[in-house]
């Protein structure tokens, strides 16, 4: 009976409800559970290995570079990020009610990038799909599908997901044709967040995009409405090397 129940359950694809099943029989019989008890536990069980699986897809899809967390965010470093303040935007408010766009600004080293996949990776877990490219990476993939005709499909996936983020912005200048798409994407995602770090505070957003009228567009829809973070400190990659020489 319990090999024909597992048979069917692996059939229905309850692999959650399946691979507790031995363990739940068990229970109900140590502290007398009834049907009811046995059938919510696996049900239970069902529910919580789907929504992560979901929640693991959401995460391989954004396409993180590290495996950053709230969790392992680090305070220990002198730079100006302040518990309140990761606290605040673990309310992701800023996705939520009235998206937002998100700037984290500072130099090279401060944690911008793992502050951001860590947002990213927490919007994962809440239900919200994320996808996490470089600036140099995204100009290299908007040519990419450009020639390979799958550009709009792209940039659809880049215009619905709920957060965008877009990783060192300013390493470089940008070419007129990626400035048009950034401006295209930013244009389309005015009611979706999009979080960008950068070395570079927007005042200062004219050495890297020459075009007058698409520099001023670009820099207006950030501006206004944005929450911006600068970040100021030690850096902490010059730490964590400390730490492993020490």
């Amino acid at each position: 009976m319990i090999e024909q129940t597992k048979n069917m359950m692996g059939q229905m694809k309850w692999s959650g409800a399946l691979k507790t099943i031995d363990q739940r029989i068990a229970e109900a019989q140590s502290f007398g559970w009834g049907h009811i008890e046995l059938i919510s536990a696996l049900v239970t069980d069902e529910l919580l290995y789907r929504d992560n699986q979901r929640i693991a897809r959401r995460i391989r899809s954004a396409n993180f570079r590290t495996p950053a967390t709230f969790e392992s965010l680090d305070y220990t470093a002198k730079r100006t990020l302040t518990k309140s303040q990761a606290s605040d935007l673990m309310q992701l408010q800023f996705i939520k009610a009235a998206p937002r766009n998100v700037l984290l600004v500072g130099p090279t080293g401060v944690g911008k990038t793992f502050l951001a996949e860590a947002i990213g990776e927490y919007a994962c877990r809440k239900g919200f799909t994320v996808c996490f490219t470089g600036i140099t990476v995204l100009i290299e993939k908007w040519l990419i599908t450009r020639s390979d005709g799958t550009y709009l499909k792209y940039r659809d996936k880049l215009i619905k997901t709920d957060l965008l983020i877009i990783d060192d912005m300013g390493l470089k200048k940008l070419p007129p044709e990626a400035v048009q798409d950034l401006h295209d994407v930013l244009e389309e995602r005015q009611r979706k967040c999009t979080l960008i770090t950068t070395q570079l505070p927007l005042k200062n957003w004219k050495e890297i995009i020459e075009d007058e009228l698409a520099l001023d567009s670009i820099v207006d829809k950030l501006r206004h409405g944005t929450l911006s973070l600068e970040i100021e400190g030690d850096t902490y990659r010059k730490k964590k090397g400390q730490v492993k020489a020490s």
